[in-house]
């Protein structure tokens, strides 16, 4: 089979510059219309990318966008792959490898905004666990799930992963890596107590130009931030008593300097940016 990548890296080189999605759509026509067949997986949204290893109901969700010389018209259905990684050191290997979770057809596909076919993938952490065969004490936070997906078309022919190039996976507008790996994260649903210690770090060394964390415990909040200088350090105490913890990260000027890091009460890091991205932090604590 002749690889996708070849077609668009060609593509790429003639037609470099062009940005608007009209003119995006015509060169996808033009490239995918020079040959037998082809056809690209676009990635429109991730709509969830993590699993919460405290809640099975959490979910990886996905909007993808199948296009092909047809205009889909030649989509039979998207299989969808399914391997667990585990990432703990302890020994043991509990690790999955690829096999088939499920097919969909394209029949249950909708359309797009540009009237292609578009369909939401979406997947609870209990499922994923039930189809890799995997039961409590098996996985932690810092494993992760990949789901790899396979267009069939009605000419018989496949396309996935091994078929793009990296500018084609990674493309801002083709966005056609075929596979995503969702994490598992310790994302606690109460407010986990102890000293927290937050790492602040201003590479050009003149404070934070404006930026700051802010710690709200039980509606009570203070920030924190680098008032000259190139780095602080700061311990925050949440009582046992704490009924919410929220952490959250205010964006100021020269973002490209700032460097932050929390510190959980059990030595672990919780969170960390480089710079932002500004709102509230998704604290990770394996406990």
């Amino acid at each position: 089979m002749r690889k996708i990548s070849l077609y668009f890296l060609a593509m790429l080189t003639v037609f470099m510059g062009v940005t608007s999605c009209d003119q995006d759509d015509q060169i996808v026509d033009e490239v995918l219309a020079s040959v037998t067949s082809g056809a690209i997986l676009r990635t429109r949204s991730i709509n969830n990318g993590t699993f919460n290893r405290f809640d099975t109901s959490s979910l990886f969700s996905v909007t993808v966008e199948e296009q092909d010389e047809e205009n889909g018209e030649l989509l039979s259905s998207v299989d969808v792959m399914i391997a667990f990684n585990d990432n703990q050191d302890d020994g043991v290997d509990n690790g999955v490898a690829e096999q088939m979770l499920t097919s969909i057809p394209a029949a249950d596909f909708g359309l797009s905004e540009r009237g292609l076919p578009e369909t939401t993938f979406s997947i609870t952490l209990a499922e994923a666990l039930s189809a890799a065969g995997l039961v409590a004490g098996q996985f932690d936070g810092g494993d992760n799930f990949v789901f790899r997906f396979i267009i069939n078309l009605t000419d018989g022919t496949t396309w996935t992963t091994t078929d793009v190039s990296s500018t084609v996976a990674g493309g801002s507008f083709f966005s056609t890596p075929y596979q995503y790996t969702a994490g598992i994260a310790c994302i606690p649903v109460a407010p986990v107590t102890g000293t927290y210690t937050l790492n602040l770090e201003d590479t050009f060394g003149d404070g934070w130009d404006g930026a700051f964390l802010t710690v709200t415990i039980d509606g009570v909040s203070e920030d924190f931030t680098i008032d000259d200088g190139s780095e602080a350090t700061f311990d925050v105490m949440v009582p046992a008593t704490a009924t919410s913890l929220v952490f959250s990260y205010t964006p100021g000027n020269f973002e490209s300097e700032h460097i932050w890091e929390i510190i959980a009460p059990n030595g672990d890091t919780a969170a960390a940016g480089s710079p932002g991205p500004g709102g509230d932090i998704t604290l990770n604590i394996c406990t």
